[in-house]
């Protein structure tokens, strides 16, 4: 049997999306939009052993989240391709979505997970707008167009039809776990409530397959000689400038006070 010389034979790659920030349909943050290519590219660029998630989102929108996942999951199964997710600082609520994308998750013994719960959070400024005399004016067609509006007092039945949608979403959240993590997920309620579990509880409860880093859990599982091709998003020089710049800035506050929320 013929074989190739030695110096022919390409060694074993893994493809290393970096999935970092939070997510939301905007020019810094995480969206299926932006990653599209960037996941295509890592799934089809060569023949990689495996695709590894390299994670640290604190969550954001939920559909997003959902597309960007169901993405990966489909290239996954296309290409026959095994996926695994690393956490680093956290991986919660939409940053979990995405980590459940994986066939396994590995964690860091400080890594924050969990956090399966939908959030809905604004500003009342009606009182605000009264104390300086501004009268707001808004006129529609249709009931339920200026619902929630925050220049206006919250009204009971507006307040209950949030939390019908914020219920379906956090129900398909739950499906979406359920589904990935399947018998490794212990049976414990408190999974579904919004709570964090950190490294070794996390994997204790089954939202992580155990405690473990990228470089040697990779070398580990392919070979010492396995390469990696890292992958992300990149911004051009020009968006640093101008008007994209206020932008920018006003999204790392606001990713600021996503990873905040989880001490970060």
């Amino acid at each position: 049997m013929n074989r190739l010389p030695q110096f022919l034979t390409a060694a074993p790659f893994v493809a290393v999306i970096r999935l970092q920030g939070a997510i939301a349909n905007g020019s810094r943050s995480l969206d299926d939009v932006s990653l599209a290519p960037v996941i295509e590219r890592a799934f089809s660029k060569g023949k990689p052993k495996a695709i590894a998630l390299q994670i640290n989102s604190p969550g954001g929108s939920a559909v997003q989240s959902s597309l960007i996942a169901a993405r990966i999951r489909r290239l996954s199964e296309d290409k026959k391709i095994p996926v695994f997710a690393f956490v680093e600082d956290v991986a919660a609520s939409g940053g979990y979505w995405l980590a459940c994308a994986a066939d396994e998750i590995y964690v860091d013994r400080g890594s924050i997970v969990g956090s399966i719960g939908v959030i809905s959070a604004g500003f009342g400024l009606h009182e605000l707008i009264g104390n300086y005399g501004v009268e707001r004016r808004v006129h529609t067609a249709g009931k339920s167009k200026s619902m929630l509006d925050p220049f206006r007092p919250e009204k009971p039945e507006d307040v209950a039809r949030l939390e019908g949608w914020l219920s379906d979403l956090h129900a398909y959240f739950i499906d979406h776990v359920k589904a990935r993590r399947g018998t490794k997920l212990k049976d414990n309620p408190e999974h579904f409530t919004g709570e964090v579990w950190i490294g070794d509880k996390a994997v204790a409860e089954g939202l992580a397959d155990g405690i473990g880093h990228l470089v040697p859990m990779m070398k580990d599982r392919f070979g010492k000689k396995v390469r990696f091709r890292r992958y992300g998003v990149r911004r051009s020089l020009l968006s640093r400038f101008g008007a994209a710049f206020v932008g920018d800035a006003l999204a790392e506050i606001e990713d600021r006070a996503a990873f905040a929320r989880f001490g970060l």
